[in-house]
């Protein structure tokens, strides 16, 4: 076990949890699921019910689980070319590309909204001043006409709904905006936050952890009242990617490019309280449908850019009952895999290979891939549609 990190700006120590989401909502969440009774996780308002108090994601368990918002949707894995400044649509049934469109500049994820009625690609221009959020009618599978928003790297919803909070990474700075039409409400200034790009949220919706690719940081910042409520230095690697709550929504894993594996983090307390080695360039993280195992995505390389088929390209496999690696799964010839997320089924887990223009179609039973041809340094791709009530953002987090 890592020793454990000192928080260097004092944390409120508080969750900020609120009253049980209303009524309405929990009636909409029954509608839904009828498979267990409400936990007793208190929830901030308006937040649809935690079901399972011991797995937060229990309503995103499989094809069962679908929404009827998305009956009618594409099946359909969508593609965010980073230097192709487009969106590669691919068909999983035949692992064939049927479409590709233009977007923004430097498109970096696909990103479900809360409502589970758009796909919104976050087109940052890599911090200058055109940025944009292309939104895309899953039903169609085509894109609409773009919003202009600054510096959009990553986009996040608060668990009631209410906010979309746009990740703009090269100005620290986290902008909570209105969910459709962008309009912003408020914004939270990180400065020590260098490079703040991915977000778990709580079990209860209280706080999201972010991390800071540039600066060896997590910042953990309280989302009903938009202010931040402190900074976590990591004990050693340097480069945190990915963050993904764990089942109970009280423990957090990040992936961190330069220590080449996972801190784990007691979000309540904001402490550091393990590390597990899973391979170099340690990126992305993904649960299997039942979370008891998590995927991560090692990139195969410490560099921002590159190198091209990295040898040491895979994927780790973590039992979250002992978090220990079970089994990897090298890229055949060498990759880099990056962003995705599962099929519904879980069958499949969806890999864009950042710096060799492919994606990767990996059977979770046995390892097994496939490579599929896409445009230039492919990014955070989402598998849609995704069973669950409602999206957390990113790639497709579901609960």
């Amino acid at each position: 076990m890592a020793n454990e990190a000192a928080s260097d700006v004092s944390s409120t120590g508080a969750t900020g949890a609120a009253p049980v989401a209303p009524k309405e909502s929990q009636e909409a969440a029954s509608a839904v699921s009828q498979a267990a009774p409400v936990s007793q996780v208190q929830t901030i308002p308006d937040m649809p019910p935690v079901i399972d108090a011991r797995n937060i994601y229990s309503e995103a368990s499989g094809p069962e689980k679908m929404s009827p918002t998305v009956a009618n949707h594409l099946t359909r894995i969508y593609v965010p070319n980073l230097r192709g400044n487009s969106v590669s649509v691919i068909d999983p049934t035949t692992d064939k590309v049927v479409d590709t469109f233009k977007v923004g500049r430097s498109p970096q994820h696909v990103v479900p909204s809360w409502d589970l009625k758009t796909l919104w690609v976050t087109n940052n221009s890599e911090g200058h001043a055109d940025g944009s959020l292309t939104p895309i009618d899953p039903v169609t599978g085509k894109p609409g006409k773009a919003i202009d928003v600054d510096d959009p790297y990553n986009m996040y919803f608060t668990p009631d709904g209410h906010e979309a909070i746009v990740v703009a990474e090269a100005k620290r700075r986290l902008d909570f905006r209105d969910p459709h039409t962008m309009a912003l409400h408020q914004s939270v200034e990180v400065p020590k936050c260098e490079g703040i790009n991915h977000a778990a949220f709580s079990a209860d919706g209280s706080y999201a952890l972010f991390t800071c690719e540039f600066g060896r940081y997590m910042a953990k910042v309280d989302t009903v009242n938009h202010k931040l409520l402190g900074m976590l230095k990591l004990s050693k690697g340097g480069m945190p990617q990915d963050v993904i709550a764990a089942p109970d929504g009280h423990k957090f894993y990040v992936a961190d490019m330069h220590a080449d594996g996972v801190f784990t983090i007691d979000g309540d307390k904001f402490k550091e309280t393990g590390f597990i080695p899973t391979g170099v360039g340690t990126h992305g993280l993904y649960t299997n449908r039942d979370a008891t195992r998590l995927y991560v995505a090692n990139r195969g390389s410490h560099m921002v850019h590159g190198p091209r088929h990295s040898k040491a390209g895979g994927v780790a496999v973590i039992d979250l009952a002992t978090d220990k690696v079970i089994t990897t799964w090298p890229i055949p010839g060498g990759g880099s895999p990056d962003m995705g997320n599962i099929t519904p089924d879980g069958k499949h887990l969806w890999l864009s290979g950042r710096f060799d223009d492919v994606v990767y179609d990996i059977n979770t039973q046995t390892g097994e891939m496939k490579k599929v041809p896409v445009g230039a340094e492919p990014h955070g791709l989402t598998v849609w549609p995704q069973p669950g009530r409602y999206s957390i953002g990113h790639t497709g987090i579901m609960r």
